[in-house]
């Protein structure tokens, strides 16, 4: 599998997986969502508006790539988190429709993306200015990569308020793929 390949794979794995939070959560009574259980960020509402507020500030970083990516387009007309633990929402379904803006541009994005993209040096500053450079196609590992360490941690708190998230492995989706299904739990 290609590089470029993998990248939409996680795409595709970080779709479903957010869809299936977004879906769990949903079950919850508010209080249940803004509840403090001891997470990173708090709560699971807080969780998932860190992983709005992060996806966000990268994807701004990643729309400065000079292939000047159209689809990031929309992304530069958002206002820039302040921190990693700017609220987007504190209402789920507005949230969740924003998550769901979110996977379907970044879909969209990594389709345009080429394999030469990857080997770009991306110059950019952390939210506390330090300065970095790194291989674009690293970067997007880490993209992806903290979305599914957050997950890791959305699916606890879930856990905690007595929902059960199911299968959350990535085999699932690439078994489904082969099959040419929607991912689902098993019976």
């Amino acid at each position: 599998m290609s590089e470029l390949s993998h990248l939409r794979l996680m795409a595709s794995y970080n779709s479903w997986m957010n869809q299936k939070i977004v879906d769990a959560a949903a079950t919850l009574p508010a209080h249940e969502l803004a509840a403090g259980r001891g997470a990173f960020f708090g709560s699971l509402l807080g969780t998932l508006n860190h992983l709005v507020a992060a996806d966000t500030i990268w994807l701004r970083r990643f729309a400065t790539h000079p292939a000047r990516f159209a689809a990031l387009d929309a992304v530069l007309a958002l206002p820039a988190p302040g921190a990693l633990d700017a609220v987007y929402s504190d209402e789920l379904a507005m949230l969740a429709a924003h998550r769901r803006w979110l996977d379907e541009l970044i879909g969209g994005w990594l389709a345009q993306l080429a394999d030469a993209d990857l080997d770009h040096v991306l110059h950019y500053a952390s939210t506390k200015g330090i300065r970095s450079q790194k291989r674009f196609g690293d970067l997007l590992l880490h993209f992806f990569n903290h979305q599914t360490h957050h997950r890791g941690q959305a699916s606890t708190l879930l856990s905690q308020a007595g929902v059960d998230l199911g299968v959350t492995d990535l085999l699932m989706l690439i078994e489904n793929v082969a099959d040419h299904a929607a991912p689902s739990a098993p019976a």
